[in-house]
């Protein structure tokens, strides 16, 4: 198994140090590497990345912001976010977003290649702690607001997979549809509920304490 990773970082000594650290993983054929979202998002379409590690502290967009946008070119690249500390609330927006997990910078060389290779293969790289806070968020409402009564029962359907996480492959494979068919209701949702990302949308219809 050989990837493509993408570093989006605008630190310049974490920045190579990361690119340095990807090079000598034996599953990485490819780096790329980006001082700001702005610059990763113009071609994320075309680089086709596996897997990108992401900064969640970026100048201009936000890494979380990046993720909402690149997941709409690019949806089957995996985002593993990268942290300074255990942000726990910018960690989960991350993940309500698009990203497939996350990692604290300062991890040893083997947890990184633990985590891309993880992310590549469809886990979800985390600590338990932030895991079980991402559940409990998503449980604590069994029945929508009033504003999923604009939405069609096949939207609804999409909205409750995508609420628990699902890449849009899946959710197609679940539902016997295509992708590009998940990707039509899929920006049909965002449009009824005025929202931009999924994030927005699960937290609009089920809501976050």
């Amino acid at each position: 198994m050989t990837l493509k990773l993408a570093i989006v970082e605008d630190d310049s000594t974490m920045r190579e140090a990361m690119e340095s650290v990807a090079r000598s993983f034996v599953e990485v054929s490819d780096v790329y590497v980006f001082p700001r979202a702005e610059d990763f998002l113009e071609i994320c379409k075309d680089l086709r990345a596996d897997v990108v590690l992401m900064d969640i502290e970026l100048p201009g967009m936000s890494g979380i912001e990046c993720v909402g946008k690149m997941k709409a070119l690019a949806p089957f690249t995996q985002v593993v976010m990268c942290t300074v500390f255990e942000q726990e609330d910018k960690i989960f927006d991350s993940i309500c977003a698009g990203a497939s997990g996350y990692i604290v910078k300062n991890s040893s060389p083997e947890k990184i290649r633990e985590a891309i290779v993880d992310a590549q293969r469809g886990g979800s790289p985390m600590t338990t702690h932030i895991a079980r806070k991402v559940v409990e968020a998503f449980r604590k409402s069994q029945s929508p607001n009033t504003s999923a009564e604009i939405l069609t029962l096949r939207e609804k359907q999409i909205l409750e997979h995508l609420s628990k996480g699902l890449r849009y492959k899946e959710i197609a494979s679940n539902l016997d549809l295509s992708p590009d068919t998940i990707r039509t209701h899929i920006r049909n949702i965002y449009e009824k509920l005025q929202v931009q990302s999924r994030m927005e949308a699960v937290n609009k219809v089920y809501g976050r304490r």
